[in-house]
């Protein structure tokens, strides 16, 4: 089995555990990391689960994870992986949350999965496979495709949440862009990748973004037909920052954000 086969697999049975302790919000408690930011058991016994899999299939791989030390290997192959991308609406009841793997062979990053086992959909690519989308609970794949909008003032545009344009001192780069689009919305963390991966959003954009965050979003961008990169135009997921776009709005949307 191939290293994206698996990850999809792995990715729709670890979804199994999530929904578990989702619909049962009282069985769990809340802690803060040292960022404050929140983790729940479901968090950990996700990634431990993810990382169990990956080591027994693939023992000589490394692996980066949120919430466990990395794990060196000698293969050539990373993983990427973040067990719950959105744990704040998975702690309020909001179907949004996702788990993220991304897939790296000798620093080029060539797979990557979003799974989002409360609304049962899933997004993959592979390098040169293209992009794809799983709907009704799995049962139906199509095409991932960017919208072909190219009028910024039609654009729908996302981010996770406003706050962190106030973190980053970029509180006025948010606002220039709110008032080119049509539409800003905070459906954000990676289901806003999601959206404009599969056409349904033009411009996600996160002043604050992990690795393990954007593991899987460069090749699922480019698959689909549209780009990611960070605020400087560069395409990598180690920008600590992330921009993606349906490609047509790409440099429209960093001159605005740049000024």
């Amino acid at each position: 089995m191939d290293r994206l086969e698996f990850s999809r697999l792995i990715v729709k049975e670890a979804g199994e555990i999530t929904l578990k302790y989702f619909y049962a919000p009282t069985e769990y408690s809340v802690e803060r990391k040292a960022d404050m930011s929140p983790v729940t058991i479901a968090d950990l016994e996700v990634e431990r689960f993810l990382r169990d899999r990956i080591r027994e299939q693939f023992p000589d791989d490394t692996i980066l994870g949120e919430e466990f030390s990395a794990q060196s290997g000698t293969s050539g192959f990373k993983w990427l992986l973040d067990p719950i991308d959105g744990t704040k609406s998975f702690i309020h009841g909001v179907p949004f949350y996702s788990m993220l793997v991304g897939i790296e062979q000798d620093g080029i990053n060539v797979g990557g999965v979003i799974g989002l086992p409360a609304l049962g959909e899933m997004l993959w690519a592979g390098r040169g496979v293209g992009a794809w989308h799983e709907t009704n609970r799995f049962k139906d794949v199509v095409r991932a495709k960017v919208s072909d909008c190219r009028n910024i003032s039609d654009a729908v545009f996302l981010t996770s949440e406003v706050l962190t344009f106030n973190k980053s001192n970029r509180r006025n780069a948010y606002e220039r862009l709110e008032c080119n689009v049509s539409l800003t919305r905070t459906w954000g963390d990676a289901y806003g990748y999601f959206l404009v991966a599969t056409g349904r959003a033009e411009i996600m954009v996160d002043p604050i973004l992990s690795d393990w965050d954007a593991g899987p979003m460069l090749v699922i961008l480019e698959e689909s037909g549209g780009k990611f990169t960070d605020w400087k135009g560069i395409s990598t997921i180690y920008g600590k920052e992330g921009i993606g776009t349906n490609g047509f709005l790409h440099e429209e949307t960093l001159k605005i954000l740049n000024n």
